[in-house]
């Protein structure tokens, strides 16, 4: 048995070192441009901060509008002393010298613009909820942004080589298919990498806009978010990869229903199990949020309904009677067969 399974172990080590040799020399490629991919990678964060520093700010305003609007703001030392400065200096420029009236008077505005900059600061101090909002990206670690970059270098390199890994997985599955069905290795790589680019593109422009604004805005009020760069991208790539992963859902189920090995009938019975299971894999691949899951969940249940119409196009679920005639015909072509190979041997003795 284990002599049957040599050729095929030795040539899923010769698929399997392709790809990692790929994936190699695409890192090495991405990583003479990683600051320009983590620049691509934290700006769904960095907009997300932004964005919650506004909300944050234009609700402390409101909030110390309403408050200013309903009491008067009381009155410390340090202000009555600058009014009454204020009033004595214009008092004393009314009657001075009219020499010495100019320089009095520039006294007195000067006491009135101390006054003005004394009541913005003690206003400012006793601000209701007020929150000063300065979230950052930090590193804790000393070879940080070292490790950072060789992260985000190895996820642009599994990207950049996606279609030559999928082209390998189809060289080691191909020894198995009929001539017809190997001549799908374009529509199966062209295909799986389309599908897996869309899958990232919808993560990084619907999903982490909305899961990062989310996170960060909870708790806000309280505490500022100093995010740690390391956690933050794999963080990132896990959902990146799992969005595009779980994007490649309808090539698969094609090509499962080409080799025959699936039908419609076959999706249609599985789908309660596979909402679970849907589901499922939403809450461990995406933030730990209601919001970011569904919106995981929901596109991959709409793939999976794609998955039964595409499969349903390729390998519908053929009644008892249809399969009873396909394989009479089977029979009947394989007699037929049969025959013309006698009568040739009768014609050629």
């Amino acid at each position: 048995m284990f002599d049957d399974l040599r050729p095929h172990l030795a040539e899923l080590r010769k698929r399997l070192g392709l790809s990692v040799l790929s994936v190699f020399i695409a890192f090495i490629i991405a990583f003479t441009f990683h600051n320009a991919i983590l620049s691509w990678i934290t700006q769904p964060l960095n907009n997300a901060l932004v964005q919650v520093g506004r909300i944050i700010e234009s609700q402390d305003k409101a909030t110390w509008k309403m408050k200013t609007d309903e009491s008067n703001v009381t009155q410390t030392p340090a202000m009555q002393a600058a009014e009454k400065l204020q009033h004595n200096l214009y008092a004393a420029a009314k009657t001075a010298d009219p020499k010495l009236a100019p320089l009095l008077k520039n006294a007195a505005d000067a006491a009135k613009s101390l006054d003005e900059i004394i009541k913005k600061r003690d206003s400012a101090s006793a601000r209701p909820n007020h929150h000063n909002f300065e979230g950052k990206i930090t590193t804790h670690q000393v070879g940080g942004a070292f490790f950072v970059a060789l992260k985000v270098s190895f996820f642009a390199g599994l990207l950049g080589a996606m279609p030559f890994i999928l082209y390998q997985l189809w060289l080691f599955v191909a020894p198995g298919l009929y001539s017809n069905e190997k001549k799908m290795v374009i529509p199966f790589v062209v295909g799986g990498s389309v599908m897996f680019f869309i899958g990232v593109i919808f993560a990084y422009y619907v999903v982490t806009p909305f899961g990062f604004q989310f996170l960060i805005t909870f708790g806000s009020f309280l505490y500022t978010p100093f995010i740690n760069i390391e956690d933050y991208v794999g963080f990132f790539t896990k959902i990146m990869l799992g969005f595009g992963i779980a994007f490649e859902l309808p090539v698969f189920a094609y090509f499962l229903a080409l080799l025959g090995l699936v039908t419609d009938r076959t999706l249609i019975d599985f789908f309660k199990y596979a909402i679970v299971i849907i589901f499922l894999l939403a809450a461990l691949l995406t933030p730990p949020d209601i919001l970011t899951q569904l919106l995981m969940a929901a596109p991959l249940v709409l793939l999976y309904g794609i998955s039964i119409i595409i499969v349903r196009m390729v390998n519908p679920e053929k009644s008892d009677e249809e399969e009873e005639e396909e394989e009479e015909n089977d029979n009947n072509k394989e007699e037929e067969a049969k025959r013309q190979a006698l009568l040739d041997e009768l014609d050629n003795p």
